[in-house]
């Protein structure tokens, strides 16, 4: 891969969860609010805050979340960026993040 299909890529994929979640934001317990390419989602309760952005010189997607750093990977075979050590997807992962932090089920 190499940096202009990345930033294709990686803005894709965060524009198509940005999409998700401002859909499911009110409903969320959190708010989303773009700063720079990045996501932000800020939590009232519990407090928190998720980053989510495209890191171009390693060809990644990171999601700062639950003071854990999670770095996704672009899979040619599913053709999504992938968190490596669980398969999940970028959209999986951030339901699951969010239900985590939120309490609640979440679908993306």
């Amino acid at each position: 891969m190499d940096e202009q299909v990345f930033r294709r890529s990686s803005e894709a994929a965060i524009d198509a969860l940005k999409r998700k979640l401002y859909d499911r934001e009110e409903n969320g317990g959190y708010e989303v609010e773009e700063r720079g390419g990045a996501l932000h989602l800020s939590f009232e309760d519990p407090p928190g805050v998720f980053v989510i952005s495209p890191n171009a010189p390693v060809f990644q997607i990171w999601i700062s979340a639950l003071s854990t750093s999670f770095k996704l990977d672009w899979s040619a075979e599913k053709n999504a960026f992938v968190l490596a050590r669980t398969g999940e997807e970028l959209s999986t992962l951030m339901a699951r993040l969010i239900g985590e932090q939120s309490g609640k089920t979440v679908e993306l």
